[in-house]
């Protein structure tokens, strides 16, 4: 089996990039893996070049403008297709990184070439949060219901995503997702990226937040891109509240992303506001560090915050719990999954700044309730997933296309 694959994460030029890692298990799979990756042509710079390694082989759009890129990916795909013989062509599968503009693109190369079309889809684009935050994501879901119905098979990352699809579907009286079938739960494969939670646990702290920060009493972390989504404002609004009772108490940010101005002017802003001339210290960003560090800042933190308004489904979740930190979680992606309100962890309604603060408190005031929140999410991860099984588990989901593609 050959695999083509259009997305556009850059950092699979990157040599060691955790992603580029990622696609050498995932190209050990399969007889060829061809990745066509969506980046702009370069003004200062040379353009990224066609690299590949194995059987592994990665091809940059090089786009003059984004509005091209679906274009461009298909035109690259459409010259790979067409040199091999019309009959080895059966031997392909398209998978596409998001059911928007790589979507498109491998819709595009599945009806010219008539071969099984994969969509996947790590985000929850059903949610109204996602239509609410900008028009661009208004035609982007108006594109995913498109294909979806159009797609051999899809592959999503949490049962919340799954199920929206269905009764989406349901809603549209969109009937078949490919040709001939009626949705069924064995054409959407449910399979989230791959998190080593063993290697989490083994990783020895070499960075102790406790340590870095000893003005502290009870230190609150978020790791997120720092976007619209995340929705990080209302952490920092409920850190106002937070102060006023444990005044030693301090949120560490680490991320980056276009919203970094935004949220320093916010704190600017609630500093004057609220008369507290501290928040300012008490609210601390950082870059992105490596996994390694971020491994420690998870296992010396007392607190680990997801705000998002929607998620696909949340790895930094897994990450923290695998580490032995207290979550608190908004309503999204895997949450009530693999985290269950009073279980594994706290879940809030997304924005409700009142909820969240009263959260916090309790996990402030009841070290039992931490200790119970970290036991019970270790237990969790008693059956986890080996690396084997789930590479196993990605390669069925790309020959499940097949199968219903014949059928």
């Amino acid at each position: 089996m050959k695999i083509l694959s259009i997305g556009s994460d850059k950092n699979l030029f990157s040599e060691k990039s955790e992603v580029r890692q990622r696609i050498i298990e995932y190209g050990n799979l399969v007889e060829e893996l061809h990745i066509v990756v969506f980046t702009k042509r370069q003004s200062q710079i040379s353009n990224l070049k066609s690299q590949n390694f194995g059987n592994i082989f990665l091809y940059p759009t090089n786009s003059m403008s984004k509005w091209l890129y679906i274009f461009d990916a298909y035109k690259i795909a459409k010259k790979l297709l067409a040199t091999n013989h019309k009959l080895q062509t059966t031997n392909y599968l398209i998978t596409c990184q998001d059911p928007f503009e790589s979507g498109l693109a491998g819709f595009l190369i599945k009806r010219k070439f008539k071969i099984p079309f994969q969509l996947q889809i790590h985000t929850d684009f059903l949610s109204p949060y996602f239509w609410k935050e900008s028009f661009l994501n208004k035609i982007r879901v108006l594109i995913a219901k498109f294909l979806i119905s159009r797609a051999d098979c899809v592959r999503v990352v949490s049962d919340r995503i799954k199920n929206s699809i269905i009764e989406n579907c349901k809603l549209l009286a969109c009937r078949r997702l490919g040709a001939g079938r009626k949705i069924e739960n064995s054409a959407i494969a449910v399979l989230p990226i791959f998190i080593d939670v063993k290697k989490i646990q083994e990783t020895p702290i070499i960075m102790n937040l406790r340590e870095k920060y000893p003005q502290f009493d009870f230190i609150i972390l978020i790791a997120s891109r720092l976007t619209k989504e995340k929705n990080i404002g209302v952490a920092i609004k409920a850190m106002v509240e937070i102060i006023k009772k444990y005044p030693k108490t301090g949120l560490i940010i680490v991320g980056d992303g276009p919203e970094l101005k935004n949220l320093k002017s916010q704190i600017s802003n609630l500093k004057t506001a609220s008369q507290n001339s501290n928040l300012d210290k008490q609210i601390i960003f950082e870059n992105w560090q490596e996994k390694d560090i971020l491994i420690s800042y998870y296992k010396t933190a007392d607190l680990f915050l997801l705000t998002s308004n929607y998620e696909g489904y949340g790895m930094a979740i897994v990450e923290a719990m695998a580490a032995g930190c207290p979550v608190i979680m908004t309503d999204v992606g895997l949450a009530h999954e693999i985290l269950r309100d009073n279980r594994e962890g706290l879940i809030v309604p997304i924005g409700d700044r009142e909820k969240l603060i009263k959260a916090i408190f309790t996990v402030i005031e009841h070290s039992e309730l931490r200790e119970n929140l970290k036991n019970n999410s270790q237990k969790i991860f008693n059956n986890w997933l080996s690396e084997n099984d789930y590479l196993q588990k990605y390669y069925n989901s790309w020959r499940m296309c097949f199968n219903l593609d014949n059928q």
